[in-house]
């Protein structure tokens, strides 16, 4: 009996696997939604994949992509024309409805997704055109592919075929990768180094991508657009990390995007909404370009700007912190946010496609007497902290401005009382298998590396 049974939890466990079909570059799909003639994109066959510093990673990474400056990688003109074309009017509905759009408005929708190169193997739901029909198969992409990707930084159109493609919606741990059908295993694949891409916590205005012929030099490439107005940029640049104890993941992982790092996690992506307590290495290490910062967050029971038992985070002030002019004082400091802390902002989408984290706005736990308060002492003796006005201060070296404006809580009340914190949840939101919107209007995604 014990033998049976385990012989029947190994089966299930073989059945829990979900069989990926490997895509490699410049290798013709049996079923694309248009001929793979090299007329429509073309992919880069010598481009290997990169290691990966987080197998899930936000569109708005900075290098996540790459790009070049040679013409017609994507032509964006001839998929519109082919995808309008009356001839082709069923594979327009069909694409249309993946895409989650009606299909009047393919036109618009194409002309705002942005042209790259895929840097990792990344995992995506991709679709095949059978006998009038969208056919759906999880598969997973060689570096090198290029695909248009929406204002999200999320996959959209694998150019070389038109086939739309949505975010991937399994577990990434438990996939089992076919090569087959002449799609070899490519030099330099490991399944450990798979990138599957979550949407940016905001809509993207510009996606800074490594130049992939010139690794030294990163291109900021306007949601969009398809290079004619690009910017080039020194990625040998260094960008000290900021303090970022305090924010929310969204916030963190927005203020590390401007200054060209990326957000790393250890333990899945965690909810927008979560704490940072800390990140490694910490704030005022110098960082090149695209290099990671993982991010500690809070436990279920910490509340939202709690510092950790033992922070990372602290570390000197830099130019990039913007908390690094707080006011300090000899006793303890209160332990909120300070108001140099960009405010929530969670991620918004027009992409049907998937479904966002909840980026509820947590509560700062700030006091809302506006008398003096008993903060928790830090050395055993109960200290009054007085509260002040802090007044926001803007950093004076990152080239482009935080999107996110600081704000100064104001006393509430006239009457001295003990405040409680409130405890925000963190709320967990799965990604969903549906089909990409049309791009919304861009915000301030962009990344603050400017040009060299």
């Amino acid at each position: 009996m014990l033998l049976a049974a385990a012989v029947i939890l190994s089966g299930c466990t073989e059945q829990r696997l979900f069989a990926v079909r490997a895509v490699a570059a410049a290798v013709p799909s049996l079923a694309p939604f248009f001929e793979e003639d090299g007329s429509l994109g073309t992919d880069e066959t010598k481009l290997r994949p990169e290691q990966a510093h987080s197998g899930l990673q936000q569109g708005n990474t900075p290098g996540l992509y790459g790009g070049t400056q040679k013409p017609k990688v994507c032509d964006v003109d001839r998929l519109k024309d082919f995808l309008t074309d009356p001839r082709n009017r069923q594979k327009a509905r069909e694409w249309a409805r993946i895409v989650g759009i009606e299909p009047d408005r393919i036109e618009g929708y194409i002309d705002d997704l942005t042209p790259v190169l895929l840097r990792h193997d990344t995992l995506v739901k991709n679709h095949d055109y059978k006998k009038g029909k969208a056919v759906a198969f999880d598969a997973l992409l060689e570096a090198g592919i290029a695909v248009l990707v929406n204002d999200q930084g999320l996959p959209a159109v694998k150019c070389s075929c038109g086939n739309p493609l949505q975010s991937f919606d399994k577990d990434p741990e438990k996939i089992s990768v076919k090569f087959e059908d002449g799609n070899k295993k490519w030099d330099g694949y490991e399944k450990s180094d798979v990138v599957t891409v979550k949407p940016a916590p905001e809509p993207l205005e510009r996606i800074a991508l490594i130049d992939v012929d010139n690794p030294d030099q990163g291109i900021n490439r306007p949601v969009g657009s398809t290079g004619e107005n690009d910017e080039p940029f020194d990625a040998t640049k260094q960008h000290a990390v900021p303090r970022v104890a305090g924010m929310t993941f969204d916030q963190a992982s927005q203020r590390l995007s401007e200054l060209g790092l990326a957000a790393a996690f250890s333990d899945g992506l965690p909810p927008g909404d979560a704490a940072v307590t800390g990140s490694d290495p910490g704030p005022g290490t110098e960082l090149r370009f695209g290099e990671a910062v993982t991010l500690s967050v809070a436990d279920d029971g910490e509340e939202p700007g709690t510092p950790p038992k033992s922070d990372p985070s602290d570390g000197p002030p830099t130019d990039d912190d913007p908390t690094s002019d707080d006011p300090t004082s000899d006793g303890p400091t209160t332990d909120g946010p300070t108001t140099d802390e960009p405010t929530t902002s969670g991620p918004t989408t027009d992409d049907p496609t998937t479904d966002d984290p909840d980026t509820g706005d947590p509560d700062t736990g700030s006091p809302t007497s506006g008398e003096p308060t008993t903060d928790r002492p830090t050395t055993g003796e109960p200290t009054t902290i007085e509260p002040t006005t802090a007044v926001p201060t803007t950093p004076t070296t990152s080239s482009t401005p935080p999107t996110v404006e600081p704000t100064s809580a104001e006393p509430t009340s006239a009457e001295p009382t003990s405040a409680e914190p409130t405890r925000s949840e963190p709320v967990t939101s799965e990604p969903a298998s549906s089909a990409p919107g049309s791009s919304g209007a861009p915000a301030s995604g962009e990344s603050a590396v400017g040009a060299a």
